[in-house]
């Protein structure tokens, strides 16, 4: 029992009142941990399960910061992305925890609570040399961007954090930004906020208080559609200074194993589910949307049929009930009508912009998305890159091992871009056959090829035979093309990926081979390239 540690005379002396306040702190909403996933059996010994089931319940404190800790104080429960990884992992290492209440702290007394050991750990959390050295960091399982916010009927000529200077801008006190923020716009510009929650930063926004806010994107995004901020907008997203997400630690030696326990954890999930499942602010409002439409739509139902009972009132109530009766039915069958019309429409769009084998998008959906994003390339100037994927020897495995298997070799691949294209602009679609093209709005040629990289690796990783290729196992090679200005169209950059990915092939396979169109838009000549070194230019 958790109390033999402590005596049975300890229990007796802790205060009713505080056991009738411990029933009144938040909870954790535990049903997401169902969203997690082991890609691989993680080893725990029995000492190691013996040690954290002894250990006196953790005390956790938590941030309003969707989608990875969402709080309702309705019922004063916590949900997210990261709820859920916590729950998972601390459910595997049977540790125990308990949720102390929300008080209203900024992120900074949160942050001293625990370096000062009066909470154990914190979620979510973005690292820092400053907050490492008073504290632990696990890995991190989420990563987003900040955000320049502005209002829409005031928009600001912002590019960069540099471009702040002139301005006023509001930030919460505590987050990993501020310092650098700091740096660049004078003390009497830059207001800070004390409360926890955001609604006064963006309520400043609002009145003209500050002129922007520097905040988390993904965070605001959801915010945005709960709250209905719609008269806000992202003004510029800080590409350069991605944020990474993972759980903090009081730096105890205990703590210290376990935050060894959560990384080998956090290297073995796959959260993309809790992701679709809690990246969900837009299709809430949608759903509250359809049902006030609904609502309306009912009322009106309401009113008319009221109309036609007193008109058949007053004919007669024998024409009445016959006259109700048709009626009735009448709305029934076009109700019937109108919903088989529009689940019919609805899966063949589906079919239409989807790919039935992979799940991914099919060649029509992508072709639709390459002239879109091509069109906003040239009103923005944002570079925009396109990668190009082929599977090595993938004849031989049909030859080899039957296209069942072919088939989920191709499944298998479609899960890795699934995964690592994480932001919802990339696109990743099966071109034909086992070709694959990922289309990255507002992706410079360096991000491209890293990503590029990952994807290839991650393809090895998975470790799927091949027994007639050189390797023994199934490989990807990889064009991309990247244009930074607007000069090339979107048969020119389709063409680069397409030359980089026979030259890759060519060079041996199992690479990624990339280039920059030149501002001509021509694609003549390809070079190689690889993680560590830039694209060449396409000549």
């Amino acid at each position: 029992m958790a109390w033999t540690r402590y005596g049975l005379g300890a229990l007796r002396r802790v205060p009713w009142l505080l056991l009738c306040a411990a029933a009144l702190t938040p909870a954790l909403a535990c049903d997401g941990a169902g969203h997690i996933r082991l890609r691989q059996p993680v080893p725990l010994s029995a000492q190691e399960k013996a040690e954290f089931a002894a250990l006196p319940p953790l005390r956790v404190l938590a941030a309003d910061a969707p989608p990875m800790v969402s709080y309702d104080p309705d019922i004063k429960t916590h949900t997210g992305i990261g709820v859920d990884v916590w729950c998972f992992i601390a459910r595997e290492l049977g540790l125990r925890y308990t949720i102390l209440a929300e008080q209203g702290l900024s992120v900074a007394d949160k942050l001293r609570q625990v370096q000062q050991g009066q909470a154990d750990a914190f979620m979510p959390l973005s690292p820092t040399p400053e907050r490492a050295q008073l504290g632990l960091f696990t890995s991190p399982y989420y990563e987003s961007y900040y955000a320049i916010i502005t209002h829409k009927g005031r928009p600001l000529p912002v590019r960069s954090l540099a471009d702040l200077a002139p301005y006023r801008v509001g930030m919460v006190k505590g987050v990993a930004l501020v310092p650098q923020v700091q740096a660049i716009v004078t003390p009497s510009r830059l207001r800070l906020f004390d409360q926890a929650s955001s609604d006064g930063l963006f309520q400043a926004v609002r009145q003209g208080l500050v002129d922007a806010a520097v905040y988390s994107q993904d965070i605001f995004e959801e915010k945005r559609y709960r709250r209905e901020y719609f008269d806000l907008e992202i003004a510029h997203t800080l590409r350069d200074d991605p944020r990474a997400y993972g759980f903090y630690f009081n730096p105890s030696e205990p703590h210290r194993r376990i935050v060894a326990a959560f990384d080998r954890y956090l290297a073995a999930l796959d959260i993309s589910a809790s992701i679709n499942a809690h990246a969900n602010g837009e299709q809430q409002f949608i759903e509250r949307y359809v049902s006030q439409r609904r609502q309306r739509a009912m009322l009106n139902t309401a009113i008319a049929a009221a109309a036609v009972l007193v008109l058949g009132l007053s004919l007669a109530f024998l024409r009445y009930r016959r006259m109700a009766l048709l009626l009735a039915a009448s709305n029934r069958q076009i109700l019937q009508q109108q919903q088989a019309l529009q689940s019919a429409n609805q899966e063949l769009e589906r079919l239409c912009l989807t790919d039935g084998l992979t799940g991914l998008a099919n060649r029509r959906a992508f072709d639709q998305a390459l002239q879109r994003e091509h069109l906003r390339q040239q009103r923005t100037g944002a570079a925009l890159s396109l990668l190009l994927l082929d599977v090595d020897y993938f004849k031989n495995v049909n030859d080899h091992y039957g296209h069942s298997t072919g088939d989920d070799y191709l499944r298998a691949i479609a899960q890795v871009l699934k995964k690592t294209l994480q932001r919802s602009t990339d696109l990743a679609a099966r071109h034909g056959g086992e070709e694959f093209t990922c289309l990255l709005p507002e992706t410079g040629a360096q991000q491209a090829l890293l990503l590029a990289e990952r994807i290839r690796e991650a393809c090895m990783r998975l470790s799927l035979p091949n027994a007639r290729a050189g390797q023994r196992s199934l490989t990807v090679s990889i064009g991309v093309a990247t244009a930074q200005t607007g000069s090339a169209s979107a048969e020119q950059l389709l063409d680069a990926a397409d030359a980089q990915l026979f030259a890759a092939k060519r060079a041996g396979r199992n690479r990624v081979q990339a280039c920059v169109l030149s501002v001509s838009g021509l694609a003549l000549n390809v070079a190689a390239s690889s993680a560590r070194a830039a694209p060449d230019p396409c000549t």
